[in-house]
């Protein structure tokens, strides 16, 4: 945390990304951080609310305290370009200074999927993955093989 670099987890649904990145802020809390943690959709639908209501500022405010963010379940949900605008320019306004934790199944490398719009999303997500710990999580569900071996036993 103290080097303000990001995690991007990334991989396959249940492979442990979001245990791993609670752990990461188990660990950051140990040690005397104070660390949020959210889902993408509920940040964003926090944001949108503060804009409508012309209170982000305050929002930002709060956002800023935190070292690490953790944003779990990144691109589970498309974006329009407001909503994009809004979530990058927070996150990107972190780089450097503090440390956002990033859950996502698709990678970056197919954000217009998530976003729709490269151009929109390019510089921000450079941002996000310059100097980061990016973290392939690809492989086998856990809970998956979890059932599996549930049905087995009956």
């Amino acid at each position: 945390m103290a080097s303000a670099q990001n995690v991007i987890l990334a991989g396959n649904p249940g492979t442990g990304k979001t245990h791993i990145a609670i752990g990461l802020g188990l660990k950051a809390c140990m040690q005397g951080y104070k660390v949020f943690f959210t889902t993408v959709h509920r940040l964003l639908t926090q944001l949108r609310e503060s804009h409508a209501e012309r209170t982000l500022r305050q929002v930002e405010a709060q956002f800023e305290k935190y070292d690490p963010v953790i944003c779990d379940e990144f691109g589970y949900v498309s974006f329009d370009k407001q909503g994009a605008e809004l979530l990058f320019n927070r996150l990107s306004l972190r780089t450097g200074r503090k440390s956002t934790i990033i859950t996502t199944n698709p990678g970056f490398d197919r954000r217009e999927e998530i976003f729709g719009d490269s151009v929109l999303t390019a510089a921000p997500v450079d941002r996000l993955t310059h100097k980061a710990y990016l973290i392939d999580m690809n492989g086998e569900s856990y809970r998956l093989k979890e059932t599996g071996q549930m049905m087995g036993e009956k």
